[in-house]
């Protein structure tokens, strides 16, 4: 019996409703944390996270999508036993990664908090981070590998139950190890999120159990024991090969959000603000504006991990049409999807924040960065396509391209008394959208990819409308409350949205009828 598929847009789909779930209630934490241990204690636990995204980095990088791609290929070509001798290779380099990460980790714990981080209180949060780094690396390569069959309900139902247990937990340790201290508190935090990786890894390891239990379908090929070992070491060093580029492409990611924090503090504080007012508004960017823009990527995050084998199984077999009608779709959805919210964010930034966080002024951040968000949610998609066909190089020096681009421009504007801040926004606005033409060119001139002006004009037109209906439902104000006035106004707006997006035909019930359970009522 073999394990069942879902099509590119069902597994889209799955991923996409699982990340959608898995972002709202992502908000719980970020909202009831600070509250509950105050910004000191939510201080302690940001020292250690960039320096844990670095470590897991290093440690998963590329592996998983480098799997999702192999396996993808193997049983394209009907070889179900080279899939699962892939997935043991790379589960033996991740957990030995992890394993000795975790282990340096916990032998420079004391110079790391007090040299690196700078602050010592960190040490306890620092320590019971530690064990997540290889329930991390074991979790990614299984997500890979489900991955690469195309059945995504593995990895779906996982990051739910993760994302449940670690805002659980998270919330509910903090809070019962705050009396011995707002350092104990944050270790909690950390332990939350252990927690919740845990959970997720057990939901993974159960349905592998029964993956395993399932007969074999390749015919065995009574190989030699010299020739088998052969085989492992190019299946190794294929998986290296493929890895490595995008754990680079990555590594700059994680190290330019550290020199970013880094420059645009010393920027602000050059432009004339004190260090603690610098401080407070880049903590105004990171953590409240761009995850708000970041919420809509749930979509082309979940595009971009069914890309990559949906691709890498029609690139095996040469079967260009497929290729160019997957990154038609994906580019349209991303597109098609994003365009609501960043219309609604823009013309709402100021009280949307104000709703959210109390504080309307992170809106003009908002305000400054929706509009060019659009690149943002297109970026996935085309860093996954390059992925797929082999040039993850080429991935990795655009997005190096952009990140010096964006470190040159903060120091440059943010260091300016009439920017500011606004400096910092504009360099990282300019960073997606440079990053994300780079990739388009780089996808274009592989595969001939374009996608068609008219799809960007209907949307546009789209969009226009939809705005103008959710200012005029807005200023009626015909609801108690601004709440529920904002509510009216978007969900008002986004069926006027969806209404034109039928009739303009850049979606139809074939469309529909791909999606999982509602796509039932349209075939």
């Amino acid at each position: 019996m073999s394990v069942r598929k879902q099509t590119f847009i069902q597994g889209a789909m799955i991923l996409l409703a699982a990340g959608l779930v898995n972002r709202l209630l992502g908000f719980v934490p970020r909202i009831a944390l600070p509250r509950l241990i105050g910004a000191e204690g939510v201080g302690l636990i940001q020292l250690v996270f960039p320096f844990l995204i670095v470590m897991l980095t290093v440690i998963t990088g590329g592996l998983p999508l480098a799997v999702a791609k192999m396996v993808a290929e193997a049983d394209s070509r009907g070889r179900n036993g080279e899939s699962r001798k892939v997935l043991r290779i790379a589960m033996s380099i991740a957990l030995s990664l992890g394993l000795i990460a975790a282990a340096v980790c916990l032998a420079l714990a004391d110079w790391i908090s007090s040299r690196i981080m700078t602050d010592p209180r960190v040490h306890t949060a620092f320590l019971a981070i530690i064990p997540v780094m290889p329930l991390v690396a074991a979790s990614s390569v299984w997500r890979g590998y489900f991955q690469g069959k195309q059945n995504m309900i593995p990895p779906a139902i996982s990051q739910t139950v993760e994302t449940i247990v670690r805002i659980v937990l998270t919330l509910l340790l903090a809070y019962l190890l705050l009396p011995f201290g707002i350092e104990a508190a944050a270790a909690g935090a950390m332990l939350g999120t252990g927690a919740g990786e845990l959970a997720g890894l057990l939901v993974l390891w159960v349905q592998v159990r029964r993956e395993r239990a399932r007969p074999d379908e390749t015919p065995r090929d009574g190989q030699l024991p010299a020739v088998e070992a052969a085989a492992t070491r190019k299946l190794s060093r294929s998986l290296i090969g493929l890895a490595l580029p995008v754990t680079g492409s990555r590594m700059i990611g994680s190290l330019s959000y550290l020199l970013e924090s880094i420059l645009t503090t010393r920027s602000l504080v050059l432009a004339g603000l004190t260090a603690a007012a610098a401080t407070t508004q880049y903590g105004a960017l990171q953590g409240m504006a761009i995850p708000l823009i970041l919420l809509p990527g749930t979509l082309t995050f979940s595009l971009a991990t069914s890309l990559v084998p949906s691709l890498s199984e029609a690139a095996a077999v040469n079967d260009w049409a497929a290729i160019q009608k997957r990154l038609h779709q994906s580019m349209r959805l991303a597109v098609v999807t994003g365009a609501p919210f960043v219309a609604l964010m823009t013309l709402f930034a100021d009280p949307l924040c104000a709703i959210l966080y109390g504080d309307a002024s992170v809106g003009s951040m908002l305000g400054w960065l929706a509009p060019v968000a659009v690149f943002l949610y297109m970026q996935s998609p085309l860093q996954a396509a390059l992925q797929a066909l082999n040039r993850p190089g080429t991935a990795l020096f655009n997005t190096f391209v952009g990140a010096m681009v964006k470190l040159v421009l903060i120091i440059q504007l943010a260091s300016r008394p009439e920017l500011g801040i606004k400096g910092a926004v504009i360099a990282i606005s300019v960073n997606m959208a440079l990053v994300t033409l780079l990739h388009w060119i780089s996808v274009a001139r592989l595969t001939g990819f374009r996608l068609l002006p008219s799809d960007f004009l209907k949307v546009g037109a789209a969009m226009t409308v939809m705005g103008a209906v959710a200012l005029w439902v807005w200023n009626r104000n015909l609801l108690p409350g601004r709440v529920w006035d904002l509510s009216a106004a978007s969900a008002i707006s986004i069926v006027v949205y969806l209404v034109l997006l039928v009739a303009m035909k850049l979606i139809d019930r074939h469309d529909v009828a791909r999606v999982p359970i509602l796509g039932r009522l349209f075939r």
